[in-house]
């Protein structure tokens, strides 16, 4: 079993805070308290275990030439430098060479020992961010959900993942060790050289950082116009083939085929910029490293002709300069993917930063639902101030009483049911909930009083039981299947032969209209909100599966307070009263008949509908008349 949720301590969650373009210095700044958790000592000590062997592995390293130095001065027999350190070991090149093999071994067992003892740092990190991330992602509110796509979401997520791993793995494995290996062979000329060696290496290195930083900055931008290229001509190539039959249909084979190589003639030109700019890249490293080692040798050359140094030293130089060229080569590597993951994890941590724009008020208290009358008093709302959508809606829905709001597209029935649920506040005016309003009370206990039957039901790509038990987890087996039963759908499920435990598929695409209205209905009467409200919840279904959902909820709606947003007039004939909204304004209210009688708007809206209701059934029965001639003449 996987452990479980880590809460992530408020303090970290405010230091998550990172502006787009803070550079890598601020996005390991923020990173840090991640990597550092104050709640976990034992992460902490595998940080300082790690950078202890990280050291230790980079000395065992810097053992590698000496031991080569050594054997080199032991076989040309020249013990003096060898004596004033391992004088057992004068004249003993065979031992030498075995310890040079131990010291090669022993700094990779060191690398794998402290790459497994800080894995479960970085992870941790990895972990608490994501957590935090997406828990974030559910407090934001609706309208910046609707803005972005929920795709770019979770790939600002992935990547966000991805890119601390990618930042702690590269420098832990690259960059730190590049330091500390400079660091330590600069010490070592110094002690056994002098100063000039420590500026030739310091002018190389700098030299060569520079030059590869700004050779990977061009690359970069070439990289992307070749990837730019190979989409653009990948997207060509699918949507030729996916209209494969239009293509037949205008004889456009030549056509299509010289519209793809015109972007695989352009993919081709970036790609040899591509290579050719590698090559530079590489060739470049070469000459700056090269010029390095050959002047350091040189000066060592001299030291020997001198008598200063001995041939131990010029293989000395030549290997630990060697050593260092390996993890430099990378650098370029490094330097870009710690540049993209320095952007990803600055996005993910702009996502965490966001305020949500609706929040609960300090100290607000929960919500004391006794009756569950729902007042709108003097409503104005819109998404954006050039498009009011309310203005002025004022009306009641009196404890355990059916309120139908209808209307034509447009008139504000949908942003009623978004408001009351509290995804958006109202510019002015107030909704009450038994004299309470639902903004000065906590948001979860807003909603959990709430009940939703939306007319789009989306289910979750899990099973059935998991769907219905999603309107209260805690439920008993038994409560889940009389709610089925309520809904009209424990026989369906009965009969699949996986019953409570068949999948749904993603957004429930498995089941028919009729069935995920009938799980959605089932769920909410698990709930057993005291408010409930039916989105234009049968809108979508066809009329013999409407009666039946209709009646489903008819029976979920009684003793509740209901406010029904209807688009069929017909479901809602027998509502306490029919609110008539035109232009975000009450312009009608009533019942069904009183309403009628008015012939007003809602008389010309229930006209309409009767209008199109019979044209469907007249079609319909055009439609069947013709089946049936066509079989009595297949008879004859």
């Amino acid at each position: 079993m996987s452990s479980p949720a880590t809460p992530v301590p408020a303090p970290l969650a405010r230091q998550a805070v990172l502006q787009p373009g803070s550079g890598f210095i601020a996005t390991f700044q923020a990173l840090w308290p991640y990597l550092w958790p104050p709640e976990r000592a034992d992460l902490r000590q595998r940080v300082v275990a790690a950078f202890v062997l990280l050291v230790i592995g980079r000395l065992v390293l810097m053992g590698v030439p000496f031991t080569f130095k050594w054997a080199t001065d032991a076989l040309a027999n020249n013990p003096t430098s060898l004596s004033n350190w391992l004088p057992f070991l004068v004249g003993a090149p065979l031992a030498l060479t075995v310890i040079y093999g131990f010291a090669r071994v022993g700094s990779a067992a060191f690398v794998q020992l402290r790459d497994a003892i800080f894995a479960p740092v970085f992870m941790h990190a990895v972990r608490t961010l994501a957590l935090q991330t997406f828990g974030h992602l559910h407090h934001l509110s609706l309208r910046f959900h609707l803005e972005r796509k929920t795709g770019g979401l979770t790939r600002v997520l992935e990547r966000g993942r991805n890119g601390i791993e990618e930042m702690v793995r590269l420098g832990l494995n690259q960059l730190v060790p590049v330091i500390i290996e400079v660091t330590l062979i600069i010490t070592v000329l110094l002690w056994l050289f002098d100063w000039r060696y420590v500026v030739v290496l310091v002018v190389m290195v700098v030299g060569y950082m520079a030059y590869t930083i700004k050779a990977t900055e061009w690359r970069i931008a070439i990289r992307a116009q070749m990837n730019e290229s190979d989409t653009d001509a990948n997207a060509k190539a699918i949507d030729s083939l996916l209209n494969y039959e239009t293509v037949k249909y205008f004889g456009a084979e030549a056509r299509e085929t010289a519209r793809y190589d015109l972007s695989m003639a352009r993919y081709e030109r970036n790609s040899i910029k591509a290579y050719t700019s590698l090559a530079w890249l590489n060739f470049g490293q070469a000459a700056i490293f090269a010029a390095g080692l050959t002047i350091s040798m040189v000066m060592c050359v001299r030291g020997f002709q001198a008598g200063t140094n001995t041939v131990g030293d010029f293989v000395l130089i030549n290997a630990m300069l060697i050593q260092l060229y390996i993890p430099l080569n990378f650098m370029g590597t490094v330097y870009r993917e710690i540049k993209q993951a320095t952007l990803d994890i600055e996005q993910m941590f702009s996502l965490i930063g966001r305020d949500p724009e609706i929040q609960d008020r300090p100290g607000a208290p929960a919500l004391d639902v006794h009756a569950g009358t729902v007042t709108f008093e003097d409503v104005h709302f819109a998404y954006v101030p050039e498009r009011p959508i309310l203005r002025g809606v004022s009306f009641e829905v009196p404890a355990g009483k059916t309120i139908a709001i209808v209307g034509p597209s447009g008139a504000g029935k949908s942003t009623i049911s978004r408001l009351l649920f509290r995804f958006y506040e109202p510019q002015r005016g107030r909704i009450l909930i038994d004299g309470q309003d639902i903004a000065a009370v906590q948001q979860v206990s807003l909603r959990s009083a709430i009940g939703m039957v939306p007319q789009d039901t989306v289910l979750f790509n899990d099973t059935i039981e998991y769907n219905l038990r999603y309107g209260r987890p805690e439920a008993t087996q038994g409560e889940i299947e009389e709610a089925a039963r309520l809904a009209q759908i424990d026989r369906f499920i009965k009969s699949l032969p996986e019953g409570y435990q068949t999948s749904v598929g993603e957004r429930g695409l498995k089941l028919s209209g009729g069935e995920k209205q009938r799980v959605a209905i089932a769920r909410t009467i698990l709930k057993g909100p005291p408010v409930l409200v039916l989105d234009e919840a049968t809108s979508a279904l066809d009329s013999f599966t409407e009666k039946e959902i209709q009646d489903a909820l008819d029976r979920v709606s009684e003793g509740r307070t209901t406010l029904v947003i209807a688009h069929r007039l017909s479901t809602v004939v027998n509502a306490d009263e029919i609110i008539v909204l035109d232009k975000g304004v009450i312009v009608e209210r009533g019942h069904h008949r009183d309403l009628l009688a008015a012939d007003g708007v809602y008389a010309a809206l229930w006209n309409r509908q009767r209008q199109v209701d019979e044209a469907k059934a007249t079609l319909q029965r055009a439609t069947q008349e013709e089946g049936e001639s066509v079989r009595v003449s297949l008879t004859q």
